[in-house]
């Protein structure tokens, strides 16, 4: 038997943290994704305890501030592109430069240096990531996920569509398609 299971990666690793922070004993307050405030100091053994507790589940305590800071600005796009309804209506720069309170170039700079990749890279990755989500759901056609997304246009999402995936995407519906009628037929 299969099961398909659609989950909330940020419910789960929240829950997976209290869990930890829990059994450890430690006062805690969750401040917002990726940021925890234990009330007090960490002892050497309990921060071991709960980075090895946490490593398992693929979570990592970050110390450095540049790293930091590209966490914070990758879980600003996460939010922006997943967790909304739909995508702000400023520009991703001003979302970003306003949500994390540093000027965008010292975001865009510092994000460069520690990924070798660019701000924008990331947000159009996340933005296709969506667009496919939202195929595979099928509640949604082309027009209204170019809008949801913000894209200027179905020719433009389409365009960075191919260009990340290397399908255009009426081919990713038809190859989504004809995958769930292969599941119906062996079901």
């Amino acid at each position: 038997m299969k099961l398909h299971i659609k989950y909330d990666i940020h419910l789960c690793c929240k829950v997976v943290l209290q869990e930890h922070l829990e059994r450890l004993k430690l006062p805690y307050t969750i401040t917002g994704l990726g940021e925890v405030e234990i009330k007090g100091n960490l002892p050497a053994d309990q921060y071991s305890a709960l980075e090895m507790g946490l490593k398992k589940y693929g979570i990592e305590i970050i110390d450095n501030p540049k790293n930091i800071l590209v966490q914070k600005i990758k879980d600003a796009v996460v939010e922006m592109v997943y967790l909304k309804d739909t995508l702000p209506l400023a520009n991703n720069s001003v979302y970003l430069a306003e949500k994390l309170n540093k000027a965008y170039n010292y975001l865009s700079d510092t994000f460069a240096q520690v990924t070798f990749s660019s701000i924008q890279s990331y947000i159009i990755y996340h933005r296709i990531e969506r667009t496919k989500l939202e195929i595979i759901e099928g509640k949604l056609n082309m027009t209204e996920i170019a809008y949801k997304l913000k894209y200027s246009s179905i020719a433009h999402l389409s365009n960075e569509f191919k260009k990340v995936t290397g399908l255009t995407p009426t081919a990713f519906q038809r190859i989504i398609g004809s995958r769930k009628e292969m599941e119906v037929g062996n079901g």
